[in-house]
């Protein structure tokens, strides 16, 4: 049976992926899918797709593109969260700051160098009219790494997904002082051109199982009490998550990749476009 080596954060998005796993869905197929998860993100989901220790990504649409654009030899194969992702902009819950405007020229907690929080930080800069290049940061690795820096002041404010944070909001660990949705849909998986050109006929089997999981996800029994307890939730606001996000079953369009890139560039996060093209390959 071939082994497919898939990684992701360990976060509500990614359930669909296990209960596909769990309930065999995959073995049925004649694939062995082993996940991974990376509770560092992006950046360390690119760098274990450029060393081989995966073949496919469950990445933020914005990260991928950029490493794709510093050489990373992978290729989106399918849209997977068609829906913007929520980033909360939150600080030590004993912070001073009480507004998203008083976080100008202070230092930003990010997990490492393009990842979602480095390059969300950007758009929230952007959005508030902040120089960018006044933009300061601190590399954390991971949402524990993020708990201790901001309780440190090492670093005055994290960006990470809304909800996946919301636990550490509700302990008075972090204060949440505003949202900051991604101006585009927020996850795609990508894979290796390696396993792209060796392994076509099984990756599309694999997306086949999965997309026929995420069709109805939503409308499994008790599936918001699932998420809540698997992922430390509470249970109304795994409601209102569910209400605000939607799988998708397509290939990324042109005109999104467009757009990304032209916001990228703006920011100047890259030197030039590519032809967009070269980040999507159809299975």
């Amino acid at each position: 049976m071939k082994t497919i080596k898939v990684g992701g954060v360990p976060e509500h998005f990614n359930l669909p992926w296990h209960l596909c796993i769990e309930e065999k869905l995959f073995e049925d197929r004649g694939l062995n899918v082993i996940w991974k998860d990376f509770p560092g993100g992006t950046g360390a989901m690119n760098k274990a797709l450029r060393s081989g220790e995966i073949d496919v990504a469950v990445i933020l649409t914005e990260g991928i593109l950029k490493d794709i654009i510093s050489g990373n030899e992978s290729k989106i194969i399918q849209t997977y969260i068609g829906t913007p992702l929520v980033w909360g902009i939150h600080v030590a819950a004993g912070s001073k700051y009480k507004s998203v405007e008083e976080l100008k020229n202070t230092k930003a907690a990010i997990s490492r160098k393009g990842s979602g929080s480095h390059l969300m930080a950007y758009v929230n800069a952007q959005n508030h009219e902040w120089d960018t290049d006044d933009l300061q940061f601190e590399i954390v690795k991971d949402l524990d790494g993020a708990v201790k820096a901001l309780s440190e002041d090492d670093a005055q404010y994290f960006m990470w997904e809304h909800f996946t944070t919301k636990p550490l909001v509700d302990k008075r660990v972090f204060r949440r002082l505003a949202d900051c949705p991604t101006p585009w849909p927020c996850f795609v998986i990508a894979a290796r051109e390696e396993s792209i050109k060796n392994e076509p006929d099984r990756l599309k089997t694999m997306l086949e199982v999965l997309n026929k999981e995420t069709r109805h996800f939503k409308d499994l029994p008790k599936i918001a009490e699932k998420l809540a307890e698997k992922y430390d939730q509470r249970l109304d606001d795994i409601q209102k998550w569910l209400e605000i996000t939607s799988w998708n079953q397509e290939q990324i369009s042109e005109d999104e990749i467009e757009r990304i890139q032209d916001k990228l560039l703006e920011l100047n996060l890259i030197s030039k476009k590519q032809p967009n093209t070269e980040f999507i390959h159809n299975l």
